[in-house]
């Protein structure tokens, strides 16, 4: 049955302000789970409420009132049973926070709005590393992307009781391990930034490349992310590597309409349309990415990734591609990131620059590495040098053994097609 326009109104409200508003409320109870249940709370009373009576002016400040009212009654209804000097400090916080005003607006971090601050605070707590990379990505998911459960877990291909076990062992979780609601303390923002930056850029990457299923790309995934992260920037304008995230993320989602033909198989990279790439998120991305070398974060794990994308985004076609330069900038992220897949991906720009002889030597460096046991893209990336050389049978061998362990169905055909070509 197709949902009223109020009920579609309301549920774009409340993936817009569903997250500041379970934000603001987890400030006065300091229990993400509870918070999330207050703040539903609020958004039925608006499901009965405003389909009669009308849509209010400000829906996002109706909707922070509303909960902020229940989680101000549960307070005071726990306030009956405990008499703990600590419980009444709390109380006092709850009632500040009831008392401040409810802005939306995302300001400069010198006068940091609060509800900024509390954005923040439940984006590092359900990024904790207390809980799981799985869970985490739920939970941000859940609480962060406004996404239900049922949406999640079609985009991770797993049953919706899974996510919804994750979201719930998640906010228990937390509970149980008494993770604070607030931001980390000075020494520990670095350790725990890194764990937010991780979560946001894997679920772009989920949305961007799709590990398995029948389609290449799922964009709801990318566009969260990308948002995500577009709201972080915002509100720790200083921190380099959030804005090397954000370009990188920018960089890569201006390729999306390019990057699948009309029939939603692959386009690689060099065979892309580059005139469908979206140049507004290109001049996006440069801004970015300027802005985090401005703020001596050139040599950051995402800005150094994302000024790689950044040469891709300046060749009008692929042979003025600065291959050079991208390996350069592949060495100096191996040196401040070393892993097997950065070197993989080093090899690949080698090749382009040197030759596929000396980027071969680079993969074969790499076959025993554990990390690549199941790995597709080595014997995929494999198979494409020693096509280059001239090894038709060993590519061949390489691009099959690719297909069989790409989980995904799109890529899957791609490389059977490309071992295909090299029959015979």
């Amino acid at each position: 049955m197709t949902a009223s326009p109020e009920h579609q109104a309301i549920t774009t409200i409340w993936r817009l302000e569903g997250a500041k508003i379970i934000a603001g409320v987890a400030r006065m109870v300091r229990d993400v789970g509870l918070a999330e249940q207050l703040a539903q709370d609020a958004l039925v009373a608006a499901l009965e409420t405003w389909p009669a009576a009308g849509i209010p002016d400000k829906p996002g400040a109706w909707l922070m009132t509303t909960a902020k009212n229940r989680a101000l009654d549960h307070l005071r209804q726990a306030k009956m049973h405990v008499e703990k000097h600590a419980e009444i400090g709390r109380d006092l916080e709850a009632m500040e926070a009831l008392t401040m005003p409810d802005t939306f607006d995302v300001v400069d971090a010198a006068q940091r709005d609060p509800i900024g601050d509390d954005l923040l605070r439940l984006i590092f707590t359900a990024c904790h590393p207390v809980l799981s990379t799985e869970a985490r990505v739920a939970l941000t998911l859940k609480l962060l992307g406004g996404l239900t459960t049922d949406e999640i877990a079609r985009a991770f291909l797993v049953p919706e009781a899974t996510i919804a076990q994750r979201i719930v062992r998640a906010k228990r979780t937390l509970s149980e391990a008494r993770v604070p609601f607030e931001l980390p303390a000075p020494e520990e923002l670095g350790a725990r930034l890194a764990s937010v930056l991780e979560v946001i850029y894997l679920v772009f990457n989920e949305g961007y490349t799709a590990t398995s299923g029948e389609h290449w790309m799922r964009p709801e995934l990318a566009d969260e992310a990308l948002r995500l992260g577009r709201v972080l920037a915002e509100l720790t304008p200083q921190e380099a590597e959030v804005h090397g995230l954000v370009a990188l993320m920018e960089f890569q989602a201006s390729r999306s309409a390019a990057r699948v033909d009309a029939a939603g198989r692959p386009v690689l990279l060099l065979d892309q349309d580059r005139r469908r790439w979206d140049q507004l998120l290109i001049r996006r991305g440069n801004a970015a990415l300027d802005h985090a070398e401005k703020l001596g974060g050139a040599l950051g794990t995402y800005a150094l990734q994302a000024a790689i994308a950044a040469c891709h985004a300046r060749a009008h076609k692929a042979d003025e591609t600065d291959w050079a330069r991208i390996a350069a900038l592949y060495d100096a992220l191996a040196s401040v990131n070393p892993s097997p897949v950065v070197e993989l991906n080093r090899a690949v720009a080698v090749c382009m620059a040197f030759g596929p002889a000396a980027a071969l030597e680079i993969v074969d460096g790499l076959r025993d590495a554990p990390q690549l046991k199941a790995y597709h893209w080595l014997p995929s990336v494999r198979g494409d040098f020693l096509e280059k050389l001239g090894r038709r049978e060993e590519a061949r061998a390489e691009y099959e053994r690719a297909a069989l362990m790409a989980q995904n169905v799109r890529e899957s055909e791609l490389l059977r097609e490309r071992a295909r070509k090299l029959e015979g």
